[in-house]
């Protein structure tokens, strides 16, 4: 679909990764002329980059996806790095998805949710109607099996969402994305990871000021022990950053 608006691209280590300056931007873009882009919207981290330079298919998700954007401050500095002229920001998905469907209310955009848990399912469809008036055509929690999740891929079809936001974390969520969209391009998809949990109040996101810092991932690191793991995967990126390999 044609836009009026054109964002820069930036490589970082073969991904491209759309350059927007804000969320608004961001917005602004994916209801290009108040008509919602399709395809897949996914956001890139770096350790998310990390694991697709290890599991090739995740890599091929990631190549075919349509819209990247950078969610997560390691992103946003390895642009500004490897392209000091760039206006990028990080654009976090626990931001951006709210105000993806407050657009979506004020435009009665038919939206359908997939993942969470049910209580928090129920939860955020509750919200997001109080809150915005937002049009749900369907919805279906997390837990469903292989049989269901033919079912499920139909029903999606069927329903004629525009907006199909998924919430099964990655890369669960991305290679549902990829077989819904094969079977259905005609809607917006977006992976949201835990943003219904963080929606919903039942999950807690760094306080602002970390946010600001580019600290959020320090936040959850000391909020979360466990994590320590997969952030000392992380000085693989920084070894990137450091020798130019980006």
């Amino acid at each position: 679909m044609g836009s009026n608006m054109l964002i820069p691209k930036y490589d970082v280590r073969g991904f491209k990764i759309f350059g927007f300056r804000d969320r608004d931007q961001t917005i602004n873009y994916l209801f290009d002329n108040n008509q919602v882009k399709t395809g897949t919207l996914v956001a890139m981290n770096a350790e998310k980059l990390l694991t697709a330079e290890q599991d090739t298919e995740l890599r091929t998700l990631l190549d075919n996806a349509d819209y990247l954007y950078a969610d997560g401050i390691s992103m946003v500095n390895a642009i500004g790095r490897k392209y000091p002229q760039a206006e990028v920001s990080r654009v976090a998905g626990a931001d951006l998805w709210p105000a993806l469907m407050q657009r979506a209310g004020q435009q009665n955009t038919p939206v359908f949710l997939v993942g969470g848990k049910p209580e928090v399912l129920t939860q955020t469809e509750e919200k997001l109607r109080m809150q915005w008036n937002v049009n749900i055509v369907g919805s279906q929690d997390g837990y469903f099996t292989a049989e269901q999740r033919e079912t499920l891929l139909t029903r999606i079809a069927a329903s004629g969402a525009v907006i199909v936001t998924v919430a099964l974390g990655s890369p669960k969520q991305e290679i549902f994305i990829r077989d819904c969209y094969q079977l259905y391009p005609n809607a917006l998809y977006m992976g949201v990871g835990g943003t219904y949990d963080v929606f919903t109040g039942r999950a807690k996101r760094a306080p602002k000021r970390w946010q600001d810092l580019g600290l959020e991932w320090l936040y959850r690191l000391l909020s979360q022990p466990s994590r320590i793991g997969r952030q000392l995967k992380l000085l693989r990126f920084a070894y990137y950053y450091y020798r130019g390999h980006l």
